[in-house]
């Protein structure tokens, strides 16, 4: 059994009906065991080390602001090499463009890098990972309680064809300001936590 480090961006931490479905299947534990769960807000510093290998990519300052505008959850899981090759699977590529059908990327990610959750993909990765991590944040208890349901809508196809607009120009001004409606429907964020995950979404399609 190998570490594996598990975060549940903004765009399904507070989006709360794609949360509440990627969490009913992460709590399946089929061939995996879910080691510790915490909100947790991580400093720049530690995203800059994280993503190291996309520094200096066009995106990247939005990617920081987008892992670090917001607590996050954190957590660790316990998998064979197998079987977090099936987890892999399951949660689908990375780009939700040619994220595979079915998986929980296309089903719940909204363009681009609002993909849902970051998931180590090899055990060698998940090691490096958790021990980056630890330094920073408690990987050893569960202290997060979630549903697997939600009474809140999901918007998440509606939300895609939108950000395909603005990310291409096309009514921006509208298509913008539909998502920032939608999401207020989706989270039960408000005030100035409201408007940065409506800030760090539009941005990702700039």
């Amino acid at each position: 059994m190998a570490d594996a480090l598990l975060i549940f961006k903004p765009d399904s931490a507070y989006r709360l009906a794609p949360r509440a479905g990627i969490w009913g299947w992460l709590s399946s534990e089929r061939d995996w065991k879910i080691e510790s769960l915490e909100w947790f807000k991580p400093p720049p510093s530690l995203i800059d080390s994280h993503y190291d290998f996309l520094q200096g990519r066009p995106f990247f300052p939005w990617l920081v602001d987008f892992m670090t505008a917001l607590p996050v959850i954190v957590g660790r899981v316990t998998a064979s090499s197998q079987a977090l090759g099936v987890m892999r699977y399951d949660l689908g590529e990375t780009q939700i463009a040619g994220a595979r059908p079915g998986s929980l990327r296309e089903r719940y990610g909204i363009f681009g890098g609002l993909n849902c959750l970051h998931l180590s993909d090899a055990p060698e990765t998940g090691e490096a990972e958790v021990k980056r991590w630890s330094e920073h944040v408690q990987l050893d208890q569960v202290k997060v309680d979630l549903d697997a349901s939600s009474h809140k809508l999901d918007h998440t196809f509606h939300l895609r064809s939108l950000a395909s607009q603005v990310a291409g120009g096309i009514h921006v001004g509208s298509a913008s300001e539909v998502i920032r409606q939608l999401l207020a429907q989706e989270t039960e964020l408000a005030g100035e936590d409201y408007e940065a995950l409506c800030r760090i979404t539009l941005g990702a399609l700039s």
